[in-house]
């Protein structure tokens, strides 16, 4: 029941935003009462707390995944951001932007996790791109690590980026591709520009 709780729960926070959802809306999407939801969850802090760790456990397991099967490093960032969309529902509600709102304490628990997880896939895939001769071998790996972390936090403000201006994806496609400009050798913007004219076709 826990585990039907948090999927329930995941799906309904993702698709109208944290603050919107309230557990009677939970309560009866999954034909339950408030009381069994109590039984497993304090309350709707605690329960907003167990989603996004489980989510993000899950988004953890998947990039592992795809980070395993040693992809070309340009291809490895667009399938990591393809699994991310369909797994974030294209972030409409802007759950991180509403988690820092409401649930500052959870968000920034989130934060540092998501910090630790990014910094060793973005790292390794850095390297990995300049041993293939793909990137740029006077780049500073560690700088380019932070900046990207930061700018993936950054195309998440909904003040600086509404929704109605800018789709998430739309933004993550226009950064990852300023993002490997900046950095690509001429091998290595070859094959972008081939990604790029492949994935619009």
């Amino acid at each position: 029941m826990r585990d039907k709780i948090l999927l329930g729960a995941t799906d309904l926070f993702l698709s109208y935003g944290f603050k919107s959802v309230t557990m009677d809306d939970i309560a009866s999407s999954l034909g339950v009462s408030k009381k069994t939801i109590y039984q497993h969850f304090d309350n709707k802090t605690k329960l907003v707390e167990a989603t996004t760790l489980s989510l993000f456990e899950s988004i953890s397991c998947g990039i592992d995944h795809i980070c395993s099967l040693e992809k070309n490093p340009i291809e490895e960032i667009y399938s990591i951001k393809q699994f991310i969309m369909e797994h974030l529902k294209d972030e409409k509600s802007s759950p991180q932007y509403q988690l820092q709102k409401y649930y500052p304490k959870i968000f920034n628990t989130l934060k540092s996790k998501q910090f630790e997880v990014m910094q060793t896939c973005v790292t390794d895939n850095l390297n990995r791109g300049i041993n293939q001769g793909l990137y740029r071998g006077s780049i500073s790996v560690e700088f380019i690590a932070r900046i990207y972390f930061n700018s993936m936090l950054a195309i998440k403000d909904k003040d600086l980026f509404p929704l109605k201006k800018f789709s998430m994806n739309m933004l993550m496609s226009n950064y990852l591709e300023y993002h490997l400009r900046g950095i690509c050798t001429p091998k290595g913007l070859e094959i972008l520009n081939q990604f790029i004219t492949s994935n619009q076709s």
